[in-house]
């Protein structure tokens, strides 16, 4: 699957639009048979006012795609899980520090 061309929602009186955002990070690669991860694949977005989405596509019969805002720190936990990286660390979380293990 892919990310969505256009999508926008209104959510807490913040609108996030996929169009207007940076797809940063997602889960639909090929793995030689397809794309989709169990129906399922996310993509994770930084908006120009540095807020966080991500985007969930669905297969499912029962399911809908949508658009779900995150925090910063949710935003960093789903960026480790998701294998595919867009930008680099430092343009998907400008100000964060990074130590060494």
């Amino acid at each position: 699957m892919q990310a969505p061309d256009t999508w926008t929602e209104i959510i807490g009186q913040k609108r996030y639009s996929v169009e207007n955002s940076i797809l940063i990070a997602d889960d639909a690669y090929w793995d030689g048979h397809n794309y989709e991860r169990r129906g399922r694949n996310k993509f994770l977005y930084m908006t120009a006012n540095k807020n966080y989405f991500y985007f969930l596509r669905t297969q499912w019969e029962k399911e809908r795609d949508g658009l779900y805002p995150i925090t910063k720190e949710e935003a960093l936990n789903m960026w480790d899980e998701l294998p595919e990286k867009h930008v680099e660390f430092d343009e998907a979380f400008p100000g964060v520090e990074v130590e060494d293990a």
